[in-house]
């Protein structure tokens, strides 16, 4: 029993090894193969080292248009009689910006309102009140202006006044067409990017590759305003002086690094 088992055991064992043989040969043989395209891979997919940097450009600029806010405020007994006082004036207040050249499309209506007013009755002693009563109304009736040539707006302010307006609201100056100009400020911005990048990498003793990513953080002009929440008592000459206005770009920059 014995030789037929060892023989069947060389003839079943025989390929066996011969295959193990081959596979460790082949293995050893692909080895280095595999390694370097495993290393290739992870060097393709790594990710590229980048740096990141915000730029800021201003232009400046005088300003050629001016919006008023402005109207008339008036009180009655009744909300009949303060309406009618308040269209009064507000009429006399169209017919005077049509006299000053002003187009009806450059006129808007921005508030209008009729509020009560009340009177609020003293405390008892013993800490209770009457409730409050209706003594009359308040008519709110506000325009916006666009005031067209700046060197008529201290005219117009003085004719609204004249003619009924007690409340100026605001007066701010703005440029009427800002695009040209912003886009000014984009350039100067990713200038001042690049010259930030251009500094730290000199810094780190890095080199610079090429502007992967770029984000506008976006471009505004801030109104200047001239006046807020004015009374109107008097016709005195109003002087104004609209001065310059800054416009601002902000813009980020992705730049690989070499």
């Amino acid at each position: 029993m014995s030789p037929t088992y060892s023989k069947k055991f060389r003839s079943v064992a025989s390929p066996l090894a011969l295959s193990l043989a081959f596979g460790l040969a082949f293995g050893t043989m692909l080895s280095p193969v595999m390694t370097r395209a495993a290393y290739a891979e992870d060097a393709t997919t790594a990710p590229k080292r980048s740096m990141t940097i915000t730029g800021t450009g201003d232009v400046s600029a005088r300003p050629d248009i001016a919006y008023l806010d402005g109207g008339v405020i008036s009180e009655g007994k009744t909300a009949a009689e303060a309406l009618a006082a308040n269209t009064k004036a507000m009429n006399a207040i169209f017919a005077a910006l049509t006299e000053m050249k002003i187009a009806k499309d450059d006129i808007r209506t921005s508030q209008f309102s009729v509020s009560p007013l009340y009177t609020q009755p003293p405390q008892r002693p013993d800490g209770t009140q009457e409730p409050a009563t209706i003594r009359g109304y308040q008519v709110t009736n506000q325009v916006t202006v666009t005031v067209r040539k700046l060197d008529t707006l201290g005219a117009v302010l003085d004719k609204l006044v004249t003619v009924g307006s007690n409340r100026v609201d605001s007066v701010r100056f703005e440029i009427e067409k800002p695009e040209p100009l912003l886009d000014k400020a984009r350039e100067a911005a990713v200038i001042d990017a690049l010259r930030k990048a251009k500094l730290y990498a000199n810094a780190s003793g890095v080199a610079l590759g090429a502007v992967m990513n770029i984000t506008e953080g976006g471009g505004y002009q801030q109104p200047m305003y001239m006046a807020k929440a004015m009374s109107m008592a008097d016709s005195a000459s109003v002087p104004m002086a609209a001065g310059t206005q800054q416009l601002t770009a902000n813009v980020s920059l992705t730049i690989a690094i070499e």
